[in-house]
């Protein structure tokens, strides 16, 4: 059972890491041939941290199938501290409020994608 859910949690955070990457070299190359802005570049990449977050609980959720809220917080959790680590000890500095609350939404959408994965799973066997 453990090792189900680190299976589960390793393909959620591949899953999040993965969707992010790609994100972020489609929104360099936008940024290269187009004119954003700076303050519209912030909600966009807001948009795809909360899409990318609820995947990757959503892929969480599917393989674990069970503890779905449970399963897809700790890989909202996981992005989280990986995030802080990285910023922490790379650049020197802690979160800002903002970014706090960013991340509270980010695993709170981990946490529904969580939920509705292991439910998805749940409806099929049934």
């Amino acid at each position: 059972m453990r090792r189900q859910l680190f299976h589960a949690l390793l393909f959620g955070w591949i899953a999040v890491l993965g969707l992010i990457l790609i994100s972020s070299i489609i929104i360099a190359f936008l940024l290269r041939v187009t004119s954003l802005d700076e303050n519209l570049l912030s909600w966009i990449a807001l948009v795809i941290g909360v899409i990318s977050l609820f995947t990757g609980g959503l892929i969480s959720g599917l393989k674990g199938k069970t503890k779905g809220w449970v399963i897809g917080g700790v890989t909202g959790l996981g992005f989280t501290m990986f995030t802080f680590l990285v910023q922490y000890l790379g650049y020197q500095q802690g979160f800002s409020l903002e970014q706090s609350l960013h991340h509270l939404g980010y695993i709170f959408a981990a946490l529904a994608g969580g939920v509705i994965g292991v439910n998805i799973v749940g409806d099929a066997q049934n």
